[in-house]
């Protein structure tokens, strides 16, 4: 197979067509050449946050283009169910660490 073939075939070719005359000029991005097992997997990954395959999209563009800082909420709900819960009161805890002074 020749290189430059093998580029076609691999490469994610994406357009950007702005929308002329609707309220929030919203950008749409098409991506053609996505191999299937990159969408089932966009898919599935959709089907596990509750959201449909493109809100997935827009959200995993945004992760990567803006570091992450898209959906702090889901990624603070990931951390609160693998961390341990606090059973303390903080009033006692407060007055615990004011009473060790």
């Amino acid at each position: 197979m020749h290189a430059l073939d093998a580029i076609k075939r691999t490469a994610f070719v994406a357009v950007i067509a702005y929308n002329e005359g609707t309220e929030a000029n919203m950008a749409q991005l098409t991506v053609r050449g996505v191999p299937e097992e990159v969408v089932q997997s966009l898919r599935v990954r959709a089907a596990k946050h509750g959201r449909s395959a493109e809100a997935e999209h827009r959200l995993i563009l945004a992760e990567v283009l803006r570091g992450e800082q898209a959906d702090f909420w889901a990624r603070a709900d990931a951390f609160r169910r693998t961390s341990r819960k606090q059973r303390s009161e903080s009033g006692a805890l407060l007055r615990e660490m004011r009473d060790a002074r």
